[in-house]
């Protein structure tokens, strides 16, 4: 079995070093592999690369479609341990598309890595295995609300959910569009017994003026819910844009 990674130009896999963007680890210097495949497929999607390919008809407001060939690469688990390693430093994000639907891969990989903060950014929907579970030291997981266009019975399921917001290394990180969006936050807070403490709200946008924009009234909901807000750091720095 082997990884099948993204890629940043064909035949290059999406393994970079950069500045965390968002969460709770927003800031810090960390290596970012970032996997192909995902189970989800979300209207505003800004790795659709790494999942829209031909003959893919899920819905996009991009309506862009991706060559496959071009933009998946398959590596070993021991090369890219290698090319992460490579990088140095002492933070890892696995991120995709849905990381969690490689987890056999992703272990065999961690266990040729030496000791680092693992974190794993997930849309909720998939279990970790024990043995990935082990090697995880903080989880990102992002529920996806209705205006995703995912239908809500495969974007939140409720043991899942149960799961994770009972473990105190998962993060929950909400894509917000619109002021109603807060309510599905807020419902799912209480369902789940989510500790506020624990919920970042983040703007949807892929430029600085939109995230700008939905940032004002945002941080405000933060503030009256005691929840924490995340901006897009890799947008403002680099703009849409692969290996950032």
């Amino acid at each position: 079995m082997a990884l099948v990674l993204a890629s940043v130009t064909p035949g290059e896999p999406e393994i970079f070093s950069a500045l965390q963007g968002e969460g709770p680890s927003m800031g810090r210097p960390s290596t970012f592999i970032r996997l192909s495949r995902c189970n989800l497929a979300c209207e505003w999607c800004d790795t659709a690369y790494t999942w829209r390919f031909s003959g893919d008809n899920r819905p996009h407001r991009d309506e862009e479609t991706f060559n496959r060939g071009e933009n998946q690469v398959v590596l070993e688990e021991e090369d890219a341990a290698a090319q992460i390693a490579a990088k140095g430093g002492n933070r890892l994000i696995i991120t995709g598309g849905e990381p969690l639907l490689q987890a056999p891969a992703l272990v065999r990989m961690l266990q040729n890595l030496p000791d680092l903060h693992v974190e794993v950014e997930t849309n909720g929907t998939v279990t970790p295995p024990p043995a990935l579970d082990a090697l995880v030291d903080q989880y990102n997981v992002s529920p996806k609300l209705s205006h995703s266009g995912n239908p809500a019975k495969l974007a939140l399921i409720p043991e899942r959910l149960a799961a994770f917001a009972v473990n105190p290394r998962a993060w929950f990180k909400f894509v917000v569009e619109e002021p109603d969006d807060i309510n599905e936050v807020l419902t799912l807070q209480r369902e789940y017994a989510i500790p506020a403490s624990r919920i970042f709200l983040m703007p949807e946008g892929r430029d600085s003026k939109t995230l700008r924009a939905r940032s004002t009234w945002i941080s405000e909901f933060c503030n009256a819910h005691d929840f924490n807000f995340t901006d897009r750091l890799h947008i403002h720095l680099h703009g849409d844009t692969r290996g950032t």
